[in-house]
């Protein structure tokens, strides 16, 4: 390790933070200034990577969780020869620029992760770090190891006391991810403040207790950062590694280093005079040629381990034909395309709620796409999506598909992204729909960086009874659905709860969110089972057809569907019921398939849902009706609770009667 040319690429890295803040009067200075030597000795020496190769599966994983110091991750990945050029960085945080303000993965080569949100990132890197178990003890063997890399996150203050992050390390400790290394930028600072006016913990003693091994460095310290990484990388002993990088906020500003002013642009107002104490030329942007030079050299032996790598994985892959097959199915998210056909039809009596279909869903599931895993926080007997002979993945089996949790709702959405974000494994995690909101952060990056992750949500209404108005989430699917480009599916019978998982695993642009019922729901033999698996791909269907010309049209989705096919017997052969068990899917259809289901000269309409009412007035128009609730629920039996709120038959039959 060149200590002298990575003394001297740190300070140039300074200067592409500085000058990129400056040039748009905007972002963070603080930690890519304080943490340059960090990025030295981890983009030079101590990441397995290849620039030309970016998405290489062997590659070690970074993680910048601190996303408001994105100009760190820029810098770094500019001078290490990814597909980053200096202009990019001179358009940072400009309209169709790839150096957004924080990371994106899907803008940015090299980027692994799309964080901002403090705290998510920690959880991304604890995602990543289960996968690359599952991987390696999936696909390598005796003969051949093809994976064996290691995850990186850095981290700031501000990421460790966001509640997710230590829900995340306290999940890590558990499952013993010694893969995993955590740097923490210990700078003593926040944004507001000091870090003494929000924090008093020890942090060493914290993480020691939760089970992580703890190295503490100078972070500027260019010999002692990477002999920590070191031994981060090379002591597997069943702890994750927390290096506790004590730093200076803004090193190398003099004007506002080692203050909470450092944490934003304000360095950047003295520009010149912090070029000049870096020891750089006047000019901005500026890369020396000696730095240059260095890490052109490190590319090209990156490239030689590639290659070497690749000759082992020719190898394994000739020796292993199944799972290289399986492997590069999971590469690219590919479902069966009979997946329909795998999944068993359902007795036409068959009556259940929706939850217990979807249980006996996933077993198919599971069997069908062997990159499908699953998990849940804390409730895997309530919400009924444990793989059966699956195993449950641990320290002791790291191939088990079912994943243990805990009470970590928030912790669980960021590490199914971290998951979904490796790429290998199909992940699906379970909880109560009313307890969607404590993940509702991780589902929205999930839906912002396009990860097909599936969410399992059952209890979904005041069908819940009994738990309360606490339980019964009478908002929660309507307020999921505001969420641009995330599928929210809520299937009204086990064929179109069938539908939703297909939905889920052949859709690679997004998540799905599934929301299932506690209650009993039957099934709606008035179609074939396929048409209704069919229809929740196309978002709404005709489930009954009228048989005389069409006077009423009832839109209903979930366990309020089978209340629509019975208010219709009562309103006659005029009227037709469409279900629509995810509109985000109906709206993304042609306008004469929506047409189709909805003919515009039918005014009357009616939808019935048990939630708010606010989003069906999209469809009924204003001279239709809705029969929602927009009220908390009642503690009682469910039955009784959808009665007094207006979920029935009568109800319903009667608002259609009042359209006239």
């Amino acid at each position: 390790m060149n200590n002298e040319i990575l003394s001297k690429a740190a300070n140039e890295a300074r200067g592409l933070a500085i000058d990129a803040v400056h040039a748009c009067s905007s972002g963070h200075l603080g930690l890519p200034l304080g943490c340059a030597e960090i990025g030295a000795v981890l983009f030079s020496d101590k990441l397995k990577f290849n620039p030309i190769a970016p998405k290489w599966i062997n590659r070690d994983r970074f993680i910048l969780s601190a996303g408001h110091g994105s100009m760190f991750l820029y810098s770094w990945l500019h001078l290490s020869g990814y597909d980053l050029p200096m202009e990019e960085l001179k358009n940072f945080r400009q309209l169709g620029s790839h150096t957004p303000g924080h990371p994106e993965n899907f803008e940015t080569v090299g980027v692994e992760a799309t964080t901002g949100p403090l705290g998510q990132g920690v959880g991304n890197a604890v995602g990543y770090a289960l996968s690359a178990k599952m991987t390696q003890a999936t696909y390598n063997t005796a003969d051949h190891t093809i994976f064996d890399y290691n995850v990186f996150a850095l981290a700031g203050d501000g990421c460790l006391q966001e509640g997710v992050a230590r829900e995340a390390v306290a999940f890590a400790a558990h499952n013993k991810l010694d893969n995993l290394v955590l740097i923490y930028d210990a700078n003593k600072v926040t944004l507001d403040a000091m870090a003494f006016m929000t924090q008093s913990e020890d942090t060493e003693a914290v993480y020691k207790g939760l089970g992580w091994e703890v190295i503490k460095v100078d972070g500027h310290d260019l010999d002692a950062v990477a002999a920590a990484i070191d031994t981060a990388k090379t002591n597997k002993n069943g702890q994750p590694k927390l290096i506790i990088a004590e730093t200076e906020i803004g090193k190398g500003i003099v004007e506002v280093a080692g203050t909470q002013k450092a944490h934003g642009e304000g360095g950047a107002n003295f520009a010149e005079e912090a070029r000049a104490s870096l020891g750089l030329p006047k000019d901005s942007f500026y890369v020396s040629p000696e730095v240059k030079e260095h890490f052109a050299g490190r590319s090209g032996a990156r490239a030689a381990a590639f290659s070497e790598w690749e000759t082992t994985f020719d190898a394994w892959s000739a020796a292993n034909p199944e799972l290289a097959s399986q492997l590069n199915n999971s590469l690219a998210g590919a479902a069966p395309s009979n997946i329909f056909d795998l999944i068993p039809e359902f007795d036409k009596d068959y009556k259940a709620a929706t939850r217990a279909a979807g249980g006996d869903i996933i077993q198919h599931v599971s069997k069908a796409v062997p990159q499908f895993i699953t998990g849940s926080a804390d409730l895997f007997g309530s919400t009924k999506n444990y793989i059966k002979g699956g195993g449950d993945w641990s320290p002791d089996d790291w191939t088990g598909k079912n994943i243990w949790f805990g009470i970590r709702e928030h912790a669980m959405g960021a590490i199914l992204n971290g998951i979904a974000y490796d790429g290998i494994w199909r992940a699906s995690g379970a909880t109560f729909a009313v307890f969607a909101d404590y993940l509702r952060p991780a589902i929205r990056l999930a839906a912002l960086a396009k990860l097909p992750v599936t969410y399992i949500f059952t209890h979904d209404s005041v069908g819940v009874g009994e738990d309360g108005p606490t339980h019964q989430p009478v908002e929660t699917c309507s307020g999921l659905r505001v969420i641009p480009n995330l599928d929210v599916i809520r299937p009204g019978d086990p064929e179109e709860t069938a539908g939703a998982f297909t939905a889920a695993l052949t859709r690679n642009d997004g998540p799905t969110l599934m929301l299932l019922s506690r209650q009993t729901v039957a099934t709606q033999s008035q179609v074939p089972a396929r048409d209704r698996r069919l229809g929740v791909e196309k978002g709404g269907y005709i489930l009954v057809k009228e048989t005389a010309e069409l006077d009423t049209i009832l839109i209903a989705t979930g366990s309020e569907l089978d209340l629509a096919v019975q208010a219709a017997k009562e309103l006659g052969a005029g009227t037709r019921v469409v279900s629509m068990p995810c509109v985000e899917r109906f709206n993304r259809q042609s306008s004469e398939y929506k047409a189709g289901v909805l003919p515009a000269e039918c005014k009357k309409r009616v939808a019935i849902e048990a939630g708010v009412s606010d989003i069906w007035w999209k469809y009924v128009g204003t001279e239709g009706a809705v029969v929602g609730i927009d009220r908390f629920g009642i503690s009682a039996p469910g039955d009784v609770v959808m009665e007094k709120l207006g979920m029935s038959v009568e109800n319903l039959v009667a608002t259609a009667k009042s359209l006239g």
